[in-house]
């Protein structure tokens, strides 16, 4: 077979393989990301068949799948709506910095990975997964719940803290010097400051210069404005995924619902390539010399998580059996913290040990989070009873 046949063989091999994976996964009412990831390290390097032809593709496909994914995520905020969040649970995301990236610098740290890896690993475990959150809280009913306001706040504040977060990680990945990362850095804030103004003021001009009837059109639009932008934002040391989510906040209204609409299967499409592009890249022998460590971050950061979100919605006045499900939502990380970590692996500068740490961490929390969320309010009434307790269940 020739190599072109062979990639093709290879790429739908590892699409149909993928297809099956997520309809397991909906079958048991969880995340595919951990499937996704388990998948790519079976046909990746040290796994049970290696796929050596699709691999380019699937490098650049899942690129993609990232400027897709934070490009739907933008397209769900408006400047408005992230300005109003920032002002009113600003203190929560801050103490959600403190508590949940702390946990993955201290071990990166004792792992004696640096300050890259320590700042590489903060990121992994401090940001929780929106796409994982959404989801739960859509399937278990809870949109309309008192607490639900204070989870998406924090949410918010996390993918705004990942428009600063990143360009820091790509310039010391890239070993720039201290003037030239300030001056990185102040390229993002000032991309950051001017599409704010521009979301706020002038997005119907944005919306129209990529609107159109023709969905067609307008999808061949959308995806080469997204590229146009996210590669122009990466040859600014700024960070492709930060450009395409900031693309999607400048975008809003009617062409944002139509935009979200029309790219989510491609986002799900290429986001599970991205995935199994990142398993491929993991040596599965790496990771049980690194596994007691992603089970004492799971742990500990599951914790944290349900610390944070509690006292958030204990600020707003909602009641404990609300406060427990709002730390519980949070608990969950996923394709943010892959895109964080193999980020760092495809620039260099980190341990080779970080990928498999990264992938087996993301595993055991995309699993746990939904778990948890679906059984703290009888876990919370049994504590109730068990302490005769009788605070009433609406949060």
């Amino acid at each position: 077979m020739d190599s072109t046949g062979l990639a093709l063989f290879e790429l739908g091999a590892i699409l149909f393989a993928l297809g099956m994976l997520g309809r397991l996964a909906a079958r048991f009412g969880m995340s595919p990301i951990p499937l996704y990831l388990l998948g790519g390290l079976a046909f990746g390097d040290g796994g049970i068949v290696r796929m050596q032809a699709a691999t380019e593709f699937g490098h650049l496909a899942g690129e993609i799948g990232v400027v897709l994914l934070l490009l739907l995520l933008g397209l769900e905020y408006t400047a408005a709506e992230l300005v109003t969040g920032l002002r009113r649970d600003w203190l929560a995301g801050v103490l959600d910095i403190v508590l949940n990236a702390t946990p993955g610098v201290i071990v990166a740290l004792l792992l004696g990975w640096g300050p890259v890896g320590a700042v590489t690993m903060g990121g992994v475990t401090y940001i929780s997964s929106s796409g994982i959150v959404a989801k739960v809280l859509n399937d278990l009913g809870r949109l309309g719940n008192r607490e639900t306001p204070v989870i998406l706040s924090i949410l918010v504040f996390e993918d705004l803290a990942m428009a600063v977060y990143l360009p820091i990680l790509t310039m010391m990945l890239a070993g720039l010097s201290f003037l030239s990362g300030l001056r990185s850095e102040a390229i993002a804030l000032a991309a950051i400051t001017i599409v704010f103004v521009v979301a706020l003021r002038y997005g119907r001009y944005v919306s129209a210069v990529v609107d159109s009837d023709d969905r067609e059109v307008f999808l061949l639009k959308l995806l080469g404005a997204a590229l146009l932008v996210a590669g122009a934002a990466s040859a600014l040391n700024v960070s492709a995924a930060v450009g395409a989510f900031l693309l999607g906040i400048a975008i809003s209204g009617s062409t944002a619902h139509e935009a979200a609409k029309l790219l989510e299967p491609l986002r799900d499409l290429f986001a599970a390539i991205f995935f199994v592009a990142f398993g491929l890249n993991t040596d599965p022998k790496a990771i049980p010399p690194v596994l007691g460590w992603a089970v004492l971050l799971a742990i500990v950061t599951a914790l944290t998580k349900i610390a944070t979100g509690w006292w958030a919605a204990s600020r707003q006045g909602v009641r404990r059996m609300g406060r427990a499900r709002a730390g519980a939502a949070l608990v969950a990380r996923g394709e943010f913290s892959i895109v964080i970590a193999g980020l760092a692996v495809s620039l260099g500068g980190v341990d080779g040990r970080l990928a498999a740490l990264a992938s087996a961490y993301v595993l055991m929390m995309a699993v746990l989070g939904p778990i948890a969320a679906r059984v703290v309010e009888p876990a919370v009434r049994f504590v109730q009873r068990d302490r005769g307790r009788t605070d009433p269940v609406p949060g």
